[in-house]
């Protein structure tokens, strides 16, 4: 009797390995490699690997000749070396030319373009960071993603790693906030709130899915919601949405299983109730 056939790794398998830390800290560039090379499972990450232990260590090199006490440096002198390596050495972008391009969202690509959105060069700056055991958190800062530094003290600055890395004081902050919400939008202690690692995974799969959607690209989307969901499984938003794009894919038992699930999980509201009525309504189809 021949040996039974291991099944093969899904990225499912893959994700839950890596995301053992429940709401803590993980390695966050491999898990974003790993979603990147979702469409293209054949991709050796090795070499992205490599390239990711030759910027850390760049970055150490850069703030050993910068400061008197590298284990100590100043949030500025961690913004410096970053800045050095990153948006110098290695030549990192923010693409303002062709910014909804999907590439940007796919930190394979990212790499090999040296150019993506926010949120995907923020997890270079990041993983760079943490790979000096520094104190580095993504903040809460809408439509444009943002980085803290803190140093041992407790000082802080927070960086662009969109924009080279630069250093933001609140009036740029100020100004930043009124570009990308609007000229009545004010700084509030809500936009300096750290988000967790997976909810930075979310928000750069949540830029691919938007693309794939504009690019009609509705299976695709989809699956890239199934990431979320990976990433986010109590979320009731996620099944939802998940539920709506089954619809709309013409997948009725799917969309009445995904909705099902939001109904188990939502708070009582008018959304909850008008997915109610979709609900008895898809019942009905199916019997």
């Amino acid at each position: 009797m021949g040996k039974k056939a291991t099944p093969p790794i899904t990225m499912a398998d893959t994700l839950a390995a890596l995301l053992t830390h429940g709401d803590g800290v993980f390695d966050l560039a491999e898990v974003a490699l790993v979603l990147a090379a979702h469409d293209t499972p054949t991709t050796d990450l090795d070499s992205y690997r490599t390239h990711l232990k030759s910027l850390y260590d760049a970055v150490e090199e850069a703030v050993g000749n910068s400061t008197d006490d590298d284990t100590n440096p100043t949030p500025n002198e961690m913004a410096e070396a970053l800045s050095k390596v990153i948006a110098d050495t290695f030549r990192y972008r923010g693409d303002e030319e062709t910014y909804d391009d999907l590439d940007n969202a796919n930190l394979m690509r990212v790499i090999d373009r040296r150019k993506g959105l926010p949120v995907a060069l923020g997890i270079l700056y990041i993983a760079a960071a943490r790979s000096q055991g520094w104190n580095v958190a993504g903040l809460n800062f809408p439509g444009h993603f943002l980085i803290r530094l803190e140093s041992l003290d407790g000082s802080r600055v927070i960086i662009d790693p969109f924009h080279e890395g630069h250093v933001l004081d609140a009036p740029a902050l100020r100004d930043l906030l009124k570009v990308v919400t609007g000229p009545t939008e004010e700084l509030e202690s809500r936009h300096y709130r750290p988000v967790s690692d997976r909810d930075i995974l979310v928000r750069l799969q949540n830029n691919v899915k938007t693309r794939r959607l504009d690019l009609g690209q509705m299976e695709e989307a989809l699956d890239t919601l199934k990431s979320m969901q990976i990433l986010l499984p109590d979320s009731s938003a996620l099944c939802r949405e998940a539920g709506l794009l089954h619809l709309r894919l013409g997948q009725v038992s799917q969309a009445l299983s995904a909705l099902e699930d939001y109904l188990n999980r939502a708070p009582q509201g008018p959304e909850r109730s008008r997915i109610d009525t979709v609900v008895k309504d898809l019942k009905q189809r199916i019997h």
